[in-house]
């Protein structure tokens, strides 16, 4: 009669393969996420981004060698990972990292005196009454 040693043994062997299968699945299923989101990112409108983030959660939160790439790319180039963190936060805060991405494609396409959100905004909260 085969001890309770062996079973436990079979067990934890077919939870780890189970588990690998699983995770192998899911990274599938972010990368297949992620080139939807990059699809759809070239076309108007803004669906291409959320997408792609829950696309890199996903891959991230079960993948070893992405995180550790991402970790790199992180600290090689901080100001294009953060706004990804900043959406991949428990609370994301979309409307800010929204805001200040326009504010930057402003500020890489037109002259310093073309540019009109920064101001419009400026102007905008000089108006308003102070909260009370």
């Amino acid at each position: 009669m085969p001890s309770l040693r062996v079973y436990r043994a079979t067990d934890d062997l077919a939870r780890e393969i189970a588990g690998r299968v699983v995770r192998f699945g899911l990274l599938i299923i972010g990368g297949l996420i992620m080139l939807v989101g990059l699809g759809l990112a070239f076309l108007p409108g803004h669906l291409g981004l959320p997408l792609l983030v829950v696309g890199l959660m996903i891959v991230l939160r079960n993948s070893f060698k992405a995180r550790r790439q991402f970790v790199r790319m992180q600290r090689a180039h901080p100001k294009m990972v953060f706004p990804l963190r900043r959406l991949m936060r428990r609370d994301p805060e979309i409307v800010p990292v929204f805001w200040q991405q326009t504010l930057r494609v402003e500020r890489v396409i037109l002259k310093r005196r073309w540019r009109v959100l920064g101001k419009a905004r400026r102007r905008w909260l000089r108006r308003r009454p102070a909260a009370a």
